[in-house]
């Protein structure tokens, strides 16, 4: 009933401005008789709001619907009122709404009020007090004033320096005055409205008593927002656990265990900062409190049935993370300081050697670690991915990951494995990185089914002053764009930190949504430990220097309670200190020294022999390629596809019948084997689904029914892997960044990413420089993620022509002044060349040309032995070239992947009568072809493709420049000179031709376009002058 009643009276923050002005009248000692709640005219409007409700209930405010739909509302025979229902009765008498209850007033049979002496036959009036009506109205609204605004007098910052918001003003609703209370009022009992649980047991309370219990629940040192959230029962979920005083309360044996969290996130701190006063370590020191935090956050979860933990964090506070949270090896982590001291499974940096990588700094290594949660007594993995220097760039790599270990699981709903990622402040408001991820919290094929945001915010940003650095009043408002509730609190009060985190968990695993931690603390450094932060920050740091820390705040407190003993508390800081200390003995031995100790991501069985490996074969049974053929077409009975899909189909029907495929129907039976093998395959991106250029249709609409699709790559094989294909939201940063994360879980599964144009993948950069291209050296990680990039000069001007094939090439770490060899190391065990290459790479980079050729290298994905990143320069024109096309002879068992295709018309009648050479790579070579044929060069110049870039194929181009011995060499491409591949592979021409003492490595002729600042020309008519003088270029003898 108060549901109804405060939707009916209730009045919004906005509008209970109008409360003062009533209260002049209805206070006035002498006033004239106010009109009735219930008189006549109220009547006549609930009459008008019957009448149309009765026409058509949606046409009324949904708080008349319920009101009608549960009261027998009758309209009564004159201007007078029918009585209210009995449940409206009883509310009014148990809130005090009833001035006085004489015996003619109360109900006597189903609620019909006896008239009252002294009015008109007919007409009724029920005697109220509006004076309490409005009391109680607004005590009501001033609680709902507390829950909305009251973190805004939060103390939030334990140097009590300023607002977390921004803002110190104090909102007026929070006064009681503003709703015409005075003092005399503060001892009135009131009901307690039925919004909150502060009342807890109790259901009256005084207006003092009801102000001090909202103030310790919002305006002490927590602040909550959540009432933008568009749920009562999630709303009411949150007001329950702060509001209801014994909700707070912890056991010893969870205080007991805190402290020993906080002894050691302190003195571990402190250890450092003693045996490495200079190094950087990027300490915790001012936010101790989110050991113990995280700590109950994931025993609350594993006591829900939470096994897998998944993290990401920046650098401040990793390796307090990895210590007290994780519980890595503490040897593993002090042997990182010892700048002597060469991981022991890395061999010696001698000439000729392999390095396994270059390494990282300590405070950016991940690491996986499963062991037993003491709190749950159950077993929990933890994993800390590793992260670069780009503070936010690893949440969704973070998040990805998460999704992966729920897919391989069968987690649906996330009860399993769950993802935690600690921000700094200023990155939380200043990184969009962080608003992408966000937005796919709730996407169908990206949720990890809530995530714990914890931030730890240091009220700074290296130098820089909050104020300075967002025009957000809270660094976590951009959380409330998925609704998730923010919980702000006072990093020095540990009782508040724990109740604040356990909630947070709990939140998580009842609704699967994303919740956010803002661990308001302070940086007691610098920004690193050798950083001056008095140069900009003087106040702050003066303040600083004085502020005791929280250890000893907190165990001074709980001493004076007497809820732990002094003894037991320096017990156990002295037994922590002999753990430290033994441990720094023990870390001097390089046994604890290992790379592979720092995999976040390890995969087991995986990596089981040394080799030699041979260059594997891709092909398939022609019955298998028939098969995808046929049923990645099939449709459910009653399906209705759309007409021009059903001429597409009808084409490739044609195809298998000719044995021939397109580009598309290569792409499908690629996957389609892959799944047929029984492996998982993954392909994400903008419009997927469908295809940019509508070549894939893998998700097939009914064009007669709303949301009913199908896919028909699922319905290969009872025993097939899983295909997801999924649209992802307009990202690529942090699309990008979730596949990346997805790769690295499982090395058995194809997963990919395709750009909607190749020119949007720089988007994604950091993710690529960061993870992609170095991840394998800095981490140990290795990952078989494919990027997809269309690419090509088809006149479409600057923005869709090009996806920056060079920059791929130059983060590539092939040595461009060596002709790659096999080398035997400790970890490369090769007799083909190839593969030695493979395994040697960071990249493999490709400009495929045929649809034979990227079925090959999708499925060599999977066939090699190890994994790398493979970035693809996929068509545009070429998916409806009918000269683009291949032949199941290309595919069938026995056949793989052409690292070139070399001249193979009329120019090799006659090798050394060719007058020149041209290499090049991808779509070009159709219009270089054309172009021969046009000038009847078909004799005098040969044309070689590299369809692999990067490793580059020196053995096979050494056999194509031996062969036209006599022929100039050139290179032509349709980008630009200063963009596409002439740059990387002009230099590797010349070293093989100088290692083969040719003198034709001085003089490689170049063919294409002049070097611009944009990637393509935007006017139409400048695009085609350039590929007329190119094709020149190319022909020219």
């Amino acid at each position: 009933m108060e549901r109804i009643v405060s939707s009916l009276s209730r009045p919004s923050i906005g509008s209970i401005r109008w409360l003062p002005q009533l209260k002049l009248i209805t206070r006035s000692a002498h006033r004239a008789h106010a009109e009735s709640f219930l008189n006549a005219s109220s009547s006549n409007y609930i009459d008008e709001m019957y009448e149309q409700w009765s026409k058509d209930p949606h046409t009324v405010h949904k708080s008349w619907d319920l009101f009608f739909r549960n009261q027998h509302y009758q309209r009564p025979p004159t201007l007078g009122i029918t009585p209210p229902p009995p449940a409206l009765i009883e509310y009014y008498q148990k809130t005090g709404f009833f001035q006085q209850q004489p015996a003619h007033i109360v109900p006597q049979q189903q609620g019909q009020l006896q008239p009252a002496p002294g009015y008109a036959s007919g007409v009724q009036e029920l005697p109220l007090d509006m004076q309490a009506i409005q009391d109680h109205m607004a005590i009501q609204a001033l609680v709902r004033s507390y829950q909305m605004r009251g973190h805004k007098l939060a103390q939030l910052d334990p140097l009590g320096l300023s607002s977390a918001d921004l803002d110190a003003e104090r909102p007026h609703d929070l006064t009681y005055t503003f709703y015409n209370f005075n003092e005399a009022d503060l001892d009135r009992k009131f009901t307690v409205p039925q919004i909150t649980f502060i009342g807890g047991q109790e259901k009256e309370l005084s207006l003092r008593e009801i102000i001090k219990r909202l103030e310790d629940v919002y305006c002490h040192t927590i602040g909550l927002e959540y009432m933008y959230i568009n749920s009562y029962e999630k709303c009411d979920w949150i007001r329950q656990r702060f509001e209801d005083p014994a909700q707070k309360k912890l056991d010893i044996k969870e205080i007991r265990r805190a402290v020993k969290r906080l002894i050691r996130a302190s003195k571990f701190e402190d250890y450092l900062k003693k045996k490495w006063s200079s190094e950087k370590r990027f300490g915790l020191e001012g936010c101790e409190a989110l050991i113990p935090a995280m700590k109950i956050v994931i025993d609350t979860a594993a006591n829900k049935g939470v096994d897998t933990v998944i993290m990401g964090m920046p650098h401040r506070g990793r390796l307090n993370v990895l210590a007290n949270v994780t519980r890595k090896p503490l040897e593993e982590l002090f042997c990182q300081f010892d700048p002597k001291l060469e991981p022991s499974d890395v061999s010696k940096k001698e000439q000729k050697s392999y390095i396994i990588g270059s390494g990282d700094v300590k405070y950016h290594l991940g690491t996986s670690i499963e062991r037993l949660n003491r709190a749950s007594n159950t077993m929990v993995k933890f994993v800390l991915v590793a992260n670069p220097s780009h503070l936010e760039a690893v949440d969704p790599v973070v998040q990805g990951k998460t999704r992966a270990e729920q897919f391989y699981r069968g987690d649906k709903h996330g009860d399993k494995a769950m993802s935690i990622l600690i921000h700094g402040d200023a990155a939380f408001a200043g990184q969009g990185v962080v608003y992408e991820t966000f937005h796919l919290s709730d996407l169908p094929a990206y949720t990890t089914h809530g995530t714990i945001h914890i931030i730890c915010n240091n009220q700074i940003g290296f130098t820089t002053d909050p104020r300075m650095a967002r025009s957000s009043p809270y660094c976590t408002d951009v959380a409330r764009v998925v609704n998730a509730p923010i919980f702000h609190v006072n990093a020095d009060d540990i009782d508040s930190v724990l109740h604040v985190a356990k909630v947070a968990a709990e939140w998580r695993c009842t609704f699967k949504k994303d919740v956010v931690i803002d661990l308001v603390g302070y940086r007691r450094h610098g920004h690193n430990e050798t950083d001056e932060p008095m140069f900009t920050q003087p106040f702050m740091y003066k303040k600083i220097h004085k502020q005791p820390p929280v250890l000893k705040k907190w165990v001074e407190k709980l001493i004076n309670e007497g809820t732990i003993q002094r003894e037991w508390y320096e017990a156990e800081e002295a037994k922590y200190q002999r753990i430290l200390d033994d441990t720094f003995a023990n870390s001097k031995s390089s046994a604890y020294a290992k790379d592979k100790n720092w995999l976040d991501s390890p995969w087991k069985n995986f990596f089981t022999s040394k080799g030699p490996f041979p260059y594997p074969e891709t092909g398939v049974s022609e019955e298998t390629l028939k098969t995808i053929g046929i049923k990645a077409h099939e449709l459910p009975q009653g399906f209705v596809l759309h007409r021009g899909l059903i001429r597409v189909f009808e084409k490739r029907s044609e195809m298998l019948q000719e044995r021939e495929v397109d580009w598309g129907l290569a792409e499908s039976m690629a996957i389609g084997s892959v799944l047929l093998d029984g492996n998982h395959v993954r392909l994400s991106g903008q419009d997927v689904e469908r295809g940019t250029f509508s070549h894939r249709h893998h998700v097939l609409h009914d064009q007669e029914k709303d949301l009913v699709f199908h896919i028909p790559m699922n319905y290969l094989s009872p025993t097939q892997g899983h295909y997801s294909i999924c649209n992802s939201s307009l990202s690529e940063f942090a699309a990008l960044g979730f596949e990346l994360g997805y790769s690295i879980t499982n090395p058995n599964s194809l997963i990919m990413w395709e750009a909607q144009f190749g020119d949007f993948a720089n988007n994604a950069q950091c993710i690529i420089d960061q993870f992609i291209c170095s991840g394998q050296a800095k981490w140990v990680r290795q990952s078989g993620l494919v990027l997809l990039l269309p690419h090509g000069y088809e006149g479409q001007g600057p923005e869709h022509s090009s996806a920056r094939l060079e920059r791929f090439l130059q983060l590539a770490s092939e040595d461009e002044d060596r002709v790659t060899e096999i080398k035997e190391t400790k970890y490369h065990h090769h007799t083909d060349l190839a593969m030695s290459q493979l395994d040697d790479t960071n990249l493999i980079i490709a400009n495929i040309t045929t649809p034979a050729n990227y079925f090959h290298i999708l499925r060599r994905q999977l066939a090699l032995p190890f994994r790398k990143p493979l970035i693809i320069m996929s068509p545009k024109s070429l998916l409806r070239l009918p000269a683009c096309r291949s032949t199941f002879d290309e595919m069938i068992t026995g056949t793989s992947f052409k690292r070139i295709h070399p001249e193979g018309g009329a120019a090799t009648e006659n090798p050394d009568g060719v007058k020149k050479i041209i290499f090049c790579s991808g779509k070009t070579y159709y219009d270089l072809i054309e172009e021969r044929h046009k000038n009847k060069l078909d004799f005098e110049i040969a044309i070689a493709r590299i369809e692999q870039l990067c490793p580059f194929p020196f053995d096979l181009i050494r056999e194509e420049l031996e062969k036209y011995k006599n022929a100039k060499v050139c290179f032509a491409q349709e980008e630009h000179k200063n963009m596409g591949p002439y740059t990387y592979c002009k230099p590797r021409l010349a070293c093989l031709l100088r290692s083969m003492d040719d003198p034709r490595a001085a003089e490689i002729n170049y063919a294409g376009r002049d070097s611009a600042a944009s990637t393509a020309a935007g006017i139409k008519s400048s695009h085609y002058l350039e590929q007329k003088t190119y094709m020149e270029q190319a022909m020219a003898l």
